[in-house]
């Protein structure tokens, strides 16, 4: 294992389609997460306002955040503009993403020149189509990349088999997005999986590992391959947040309770 690839394992936050143009949420989701021990939240340009929010929930507790946000642009000039923006919004930017891996050759040497000068700490790289995996690998090769984030859930396994094991060859970290679902028959639907609540009585084998309710079941099946650092499920809930924060930490599932998951999830 490279020292240098562990976030965690730990439950970030994410903020796709819950703090857009909504700074009071995303103080009052943020602050839960926080509290609960989350250190690290995702964004994106191409989530409408929700960096600007989280700026703002941010105030007064910026050192207690990872912040791991992305550009999303085939310009470079455009990309440039947007990461002047996180500079003037988080003050630093922990970690930095080419998000869906839009022209991430032509942003892969000035955005490493801003982390050998200290301002970007790690660079990664992201894709939520398996279709785009063998691309997601060939960026993986270079070398550059720091972090890498995929989807993984019981009905979305496809990093299984190509990315997660390139990324523990290379020493690279995982940050899992949808780990509560999102694709059905071929759709995108956000936390489709929690449409199959199980109810009490079937997760009942997974009370000793600290899980309670069904979103944690998803969020601790994840994070039990040992090769997942982070997973980031969104919500503009604070509770939620913090049970979702609860299950970050061992004991992890074994192979009995991850398969169990999968059956209560329809994918096995």
């Amino acid at each position: 294992m490279i020292e240098q690839r562990k976030l965690g394992p730990v439950v970030g936050l994410g903020t796709y389609g819950t703090f857009d143009d909504d700074a009071d949420t995303a103080t009052r989701v943020l602050g839960a997460a926080l509290d609960s021990g989350a250190t690290l939240v995702d964004s994106s340009p191409m989530y409408g306002g929700a960096e600007q929010s989280l700026a703002a929930a941010l105030a007064g507790r910026r050192d207690a955040a990872v912040v791991a946000t992305k550009i999303w642009t085939p310009d470079v000039d455009e990309g440039r503009a947007q990461y002047a923006r996180q500079q003037r919004w988080f003050g630093r930017v922990e970690i930095e993403q080419v998000h869906n891996l839009v022209a991430w050759r032509e942003h892969l040497a000035w955005l490493e020149r801003e982390r050998d000068e200290g301002r970007i700490d790690r660079l990664g790289v992201t894709h939520y189509d398996a279709n785009a995996f063998e691309e997601l690998e060939t960026a993986l090769r270079t070398g550059h990349f720091d972090t890498v984030q995929v989807p993984l859930n019981p009905r979305e396994r496809e990093c299984e088999r190509r990315i997660l094991p390139l990324a523990e060859e290379l020493g690279i970290a995982v940050i899992v997005m949808r780990p509560l679902g999102g694709k059905v028959r071929g759709a995108w639907l956000r936390g489709s999986l929690l449409r199959r609540d199980p109810g009490p009585r079937a997760l009942e084998p997974l009370r000793p590992f600290g899980v309670e309710t069904w979103p944690q079941a998803l969020l601790a099946w994840a994070l039990s391959d040992p090769r997942v650092d982070v997973v980031i499920p969104a919500t503009s809930r604070p509770e939620r947040a913090r049970t979702n924060v609860a299950v970050g930490s061992p004991p992890w599932l074994g192979d009995d309770e991850r398969a169990l998951v999968s059956r209560l999830a329809g994918a096995a």
